[in-house]
């Protein structure tokens, strides 16, 4: 009998020991759900992406859920990287929907971080390094971590290569903006509105910092007499612009080539690699001046020990004046010499144009070598003169012999002493035929 009251009293005294054991769990910290309130951050992590809403794992009674209208804010390339399993920032914008789940908001802490840098940024008009994302019709895109900025294609200063000619569109804007995916350009901050989720980017501007640093740079290190290697940017009728790195210098037309130059495209292409020499620097003005002829050998400089007074050469007709003909000698196009008008003919005349036509070849005679002045007169019309027929012959001859003389080594002397049986008369007769022959020539000159 007591032993049946006391079960009946254990039995009504467990759902007592029950609740308060339930009650002492739900105290303790790990099994607590705490409210929460609107602006709360919280950490979670995703459960489930549907078409409308993200569900979110946040350590509560129940899921809290990023609707649409919440997603509206976050850029499409944020949300297309998403996947159950991430962990993400949120914050609550209601502590309770219908369905009694927290309603939470992905873009307010998401690319929080990323604006904050995009700001400081913009504040600071720093450059950084951007790597290109993707591209539209309009120019590329860069992000700075989550944030989306745009580069348009007015900003840009790199264009890309160019595909092949042969294939449709293969040279067209886009493809060209497609071709600097993944690569990595110098940008600047130009436009920042968070509200509106606009972050425009210049490579233009960013480039027109560096190049002013760098110029600066550069002018500081150059010395007049430097060489450097640059790249042709651009050409103009005075001259060439040359990129050394950073700091541009002109090579103006007479700087170009020891050659007659009209225009530097006769001589440089834009995008050509060239060795240049400093022969001035500006500081105030920040200019630089550079020249390609003086980092080759000056061909005037061994102009005498190459021509001789008299001489006769082929020359080309390259410019015509009223007070003469400039010609360039054929064979060392670096050389280019002056007929004076009255020297292109013995009659009177107006203008050359009478007696020559540019791009003709004629021959014409050295009278005056002025190396140190770059001077080289020729004549045209003393050519034919008598009073040069002696040192024509002498230099005819002298070429003649020069030409004759390296060939003289390979007939053998042996050839004489292989004929076996000596026959004194007809050498006699041939040496004497020979002496004969050859005072005809001397005495045709001396008479003359």
């Amino acid at each position: 009998m007591v032993d049946q009251e006391e079960h009946s009293a254990s039995e009504r005294s467990a759902p007592h020991n029950e609740d308060h054991t339930m009650q002492q769990l739900l105290d303790q910290q790990d099994f607590a759900f705490k409210e929460h309130k609107r602006g709360d951050a919280l950490n979670g992590t995703i459960v489930g992406i549907e078409a409308n809403e993200i569900l979110v794992d946040i350590g509560s009674k129940s899921e809290g859920v990023i609707n649409i209208r919440e997603m509206e804010g976050v850029p499409t390339e944020v949300l297309a990287e998403l996947k159950v399993g991430d962990p993400v920032q949120a914050v609550v914008v209601a502590p309770e929907d219908r369905n009694g789940r927290v309603v939470l908001a992905l873009s307010r802490t998401h690319t929080d971080r990323d604006w904050r840098e995009a700001e400081t940024l913009h504040s600071s008009q720093q450059v950084f390094e951007g790597v290109v994302a993707g591209h539209n019709k309009g120019g590329l895109i860069v992000k700075i971590g989550k944030v989306r900025g745009f580069v348009p294609a007015s900003q840009l200063v790199s264009r890309g290569s160019r595909g092949e000619g042969g294939e449709p569109g293969a040279n067209s804007k886009e493809n060209r903006l497609a071709a600097l995916t993944g690569q990595k350009l110098q940008l600047k901050i130009i436009e920042l509105d968070r509200q509106r989720n606009r972050l425009i980017l210049s490579e233009r501007a960013a480039m027109r910092d560096w190049r002013k640093t760098q110029k600066e740079k550069l002018l500081s290190e150059l010395r007049e007499g430097d060489v450097r290697e640059g790249r042709v940017i651009s050409l103009a009728e005075f001259g060439a612009f040359i990129d050394l790195g950073g700091a541009d210098g002109l090579a103006h037309l007479s700087e170009l080539s020891w050659k007659r130059v009209n225009h530097p495209r006769e001589v440089l292409k834009v995008g050509q690699i060239v060795r240049v020499q400093v022969i001035h620097i500006d500081p105030e003005r920040k200019r630089i001046g550079l020249s390609l002829k003086r980092v080759e050998a000056d061909p005037w400089s061994h102009l005498e020990s190459r021509y001789q007074v008299g001489q006769l050469v082929e020359g080309t007709i390259t410019k015509l004046a009223k007070f003469g003909a400039f010609a360039r000698i054929q064979g060392d196009e670096e050389i280019e010499g002056l007929i004076h008008i009255s020297e292109l003919s013995d009659s009177h005349i107006a203008h050359p144009k009478e007696v020559v036509r540019e791009g003709q070849l004629v021959t014409l005679r050295i009278i005056r070598i002025e190396p140190h002045e770059r001077r080289l007169g020729l004549s045209l019309k003393r050519v034919a003169k008598g009073e040069y027929v002696d040192s024509d012959w002498q230099r005819g001859l002298a070429e003649a012999t020069a030409d004759v003389e390296p060939a003289t080594p390979s007939a053998p002397e042996p050839v004489s002493t292989a004929t076996p049986i000596p026959e004194p008369e007809p050498p006699e007769s041939e040496s004497t035929e020979a002496e004969s022959t050859e005072s005809s020539p001397e005495s045709g000159v001396t008479g003359a």
